[in-house]
């Protein structure tokens, strides 16, 4: 999201909240996060795929409602008219991207022909309507979830989408040899992924509230959260949505204070830190221990500035148009230990992937004739968990590994707080010692982080090792 991005959604807001009748403001929310993919979407190399991926990402949200509808929910005139506005606003942002010149077209390349988006929307139609009659939906979700996977695979897979890449510059005419990762741009897909998996799995288990078209499309692409989150909750997000306020000037007030301090956060502080951060490059030209360290300290404080300040300056847009989105980061490098640091870092990725993968692994594990132990499925269930959320990040041997750092790093302080409670509630009666255990846990817990950030910032496990074997001096 770029300052132009962050001006015109304030600008935006500020004619919504004027001049929008509360009755027209969902709507105007729905199609301005369908026009707002289109525009958030960077340009790609390869012939109309800036394109196609918001496209297919409007198909896979339909999708998602579709399969995740309880049985007795019929279609409604509302879902006819969503359906409607969604086609008539992709062909139109087609037809214009065709006609005006680059500078004011809203599509960042010029799109495919109407004409071509038109039978393809007639056939995608065809293939969404006919889910609507088919009784076993369930039958379907395990298929949808993994077609969510792979295509998850593919993207953050860099061998996989470079050959996927060179496959669609030969369809296209394009040059083979020039394919890369980066061609496969596809944004938002992760935290859309996310959503989906979280409505149909909800779905499966019979606690997904019934939501319309124009509900669920709004609440998967909420352009303030659809680049970089936060994962907020569908029911959650409705209860907001459906809620609306008026012209209340206290939700501008927190919006665009918000904004403001993300806006200092990213442009001003992270994007200075960027200089000294360590970087594959910087790493090489480091000479000496103390030189990898500030790098190391640089960067992270440059992944939080920058990170937060996204979420600050999305949780204040969502706040210009009424809507209050999670929270995301809570000084989490001030935290005693490495269990209160993940409560308080990405706090929806921490939730979303301990409901997701570790409650259900555990209930697994449990349900076993042979059930492991309590300590072996304390590390296993860290384990699986800080893997995944590593390999959301990249499915790369490095990230793994960042994963494993941390899933170690959980596992200990488990282990150590469970056989350390009796003492530490002692404490309670010595503050100044619980003061002291404090602040020695707080400086623990943060290079405890930070040196984890060594196998987050650099691409290869080479370069990891020797920044790590640096950094202790050897």
């Amino acid at each position: 999201m770029t300052l132009t991005n962050i001006l015109v959604f304030i600008g935006a807001a500020a004619l919504y909240v004027a001049l929008l009748p509360e009755r027209l403001r969902r709507w105007a929310l729905y199609a301005g996060s369908i026009v707002a993919i289109y525009g958030l979407q960077p340009a790609l190399r390869i012939e109309n795929l800036d394109f196609i991926f918001p496209t297919a990402t409007l198909a896979l949200v339909v999708l998602g409602w579709l399969l995740s509808r309880a049985p007795e929910q019929r279609w409604q005139r509302e879902d006819t008219i969503s359906a409607g506005i969604m086609v008539a606003l992709v062909l139109a942002l087609s037809l214009a991207g065709r006609m005006l010149v680059e500078s004011v077209r809203i599509t960042p390349s010029r799109p495919p022909s109407p004409v071509s988006l038109a039978v393809v929307a007639i056939i995608a139609a065809a293939l969404l309507g006919g889910l609507s009659w088919i009784g076993h939906k369930r039958r379907l979700f395990v298929p949808a979830i993994l077609l969510i996977v792979v295509l998850f695979v593919i993207l953050k897979t860099t061998p996989l989408a470079e050959e996927t890449a060179r496959l669609l510059r030969e369809r296209t005419g394009q040059p083979a040899s020039l394919a890369s990762a980066g061609d496969l741009g596809w944004l938002g897909f992760s935290y859309v992924a996310f959503r989906l998996i979280h409505t149909l799995r909800d779905r499966q288990m019979g606690r997904f509230p019934e939501l319309t078209l124009r509900e669920y499309v709004t609440y998967a692409i909420f352009f303030p959260a659809f680049t970089a989150g936060p994962i907020d909750r569908a029911e959650r997000f409705i209860k907001d949505l459906r809620a609306l306020p008026g012209r209340e000037p206290v939700h501008l007030t927190i919006g665009l204070g918000r904004i403001a301090a993300g806006v200092l956060k990213k442009f001003v502080i992270a994007d200075s830190l960027a200089y000294f951060a360590l970087d594959a490059s910087k790493a090489a030209q480091a000479t000496s221990t103390g030189e990898t360290w500030v790098l190391l300290y640089a960067y992270a404080f440059q992944l939080y500035f920058d990170f937060s300040g996204y979420t600050d300056i999305a949780i204040g847009i969502g706040q210009l148009f009424g809507i209050t989105l999670p929270e995301n980061f809570q000084r989490p490098y001030t935290r005693r230990n490495i269990t209160q640091f993940w409560q308080s870092w990405h706090i929806t990725l921490s939730n979303w992937v301990r409901f997701y993968v570790f409650s259900p692994l555990s209930r697994y594990l449990l349900v076993r004739k042979h059930k492991p132990s309590p300590t072996v499925l304390a590390l296993i269930g860290q384990m699986a968990t800080m893997i995944v959320i590593g390999l959301w990040h990249g499915v790369t041997w490095h990230f793994v590994v960042w994963g494993v750092w941390h899933g170690v790093g959980l596992f200990v302080h488990k282990v150590y707080s469970d056989r350390t409670r009796m003492a530490y509630i002692r404490l309670r009666d010595r503050p100044r010692l619980n003061q002291w255990i404090g602040i020695a846990g707080t400086v623990v817990t943060f290079h405890f982080v930070v040196i984890g950030w060594v196998w987050f910032a650099l691409p290869d496990m080479a370069t990891g090792w020797d920044v790590f074997l640096r950094l202790l001096g050897l």
